[in-house]
């Protein structure tokens, strides 16, 4: 099936957005601790276990060509564990994210939906004009493992600690782990660890009307489920 580019947020006068994008190089600042490998839903939902002993990640230097060359898009999920889930996705860790919404669910809850290791997420929204694109959409209905969960608008404009993790894990292909907080000491006691996982989605799009993500497994093989579909309903 074909596959469809958005345009990124609007959001160049931010001058975290202009670093985002720019040449970095690992300093000495702490790397996010991740979980590499397959069972990525089965890691993330063992968060935080998973905060000591764990694979780290390498930072990439050099940002000037796209991490992948597969066609597949990345997707993210994160947030602090007394937190809602943030679902960010990009055609590749470099590029600033084409979708980034708040779930309405926390994520304590969210990794007990995880339970069964298939996770389906449904975004519907309605509209009554057909100029923009599905992704474009702003109000969402959001279901979970078929059970509606309440609404959620996408971002227009991404938060600090959200640019705070797509920075972190610009380097980061797929993995799961526990990321280094802005600010650790308010953050840290008052919202619990900030946990995300990250995994390689083939994107088909259906229609104007529809598109669908499914997780790659890294290893190619048969195993967990995590889809997210998003259709526009009239």
């Amino acid at each position: 099936m074909p596959s469809v580019r958005s345009s990124p947020f609007h959001q160049m006068e931010n001058p975290t957005l202009l670093s985002f994008l720019q040449k970095t190089t690992h300093t000495g600042g702490k790397k996010p601790k991740s979980g590499g490998g397959g069972g990525l839903l089965r890691m993330f939902k063992l968060l935080p276990m998973l905060t000591t002993g764990c694979k780290m990640v390498s930072l990439l230097g050099r940002q000037r060509k796209p991490l992948l060359t597969d066609g597949a898009t990345t997707g993210t999920l994160f947030g602090y564990r007394k937190g809602r889930m943030i679902l960010s996705i990009q055609e590749d860790p470099h590029r600033m994210p084409i979708f980034v919404i708040e779930l309405p669910i926390l994520t304590t809850a969210f990794q007990k939906e995880m339970a069964s290791d298939i996770l389906r997420i449904a975004l519907e929204t309605e509209t009554k004009t057909h100029k923009k694109k599905v992704l474009e959409e702003f109000v969402w209905a959001v279901y979970c493992n078929g059970r509606k969960i309440g609404y959620s608008i996408r971002r227009k404009n991404m938060t600090d600690d959200e640019l705070h993790v797509m920075q972190l894990l610009r380097g980061v292909s797929m993995g799961a782990g526990v990321l280094p907080s802005p600010s650790e000491k308010e953050k840290t006691a008052s919202d619990g660890e900030l946990t995300y996982m990250r995994a390689r989605f083939d994107r088909v799009v259906g229609s104007k009307d529809s598109e669908s993500f499914y997780m790659i497994n890294p290893d190619g093989a048969l195993g967990q489920e995590l889809s997210i579909f998003f259709l526009r309903k009239y």
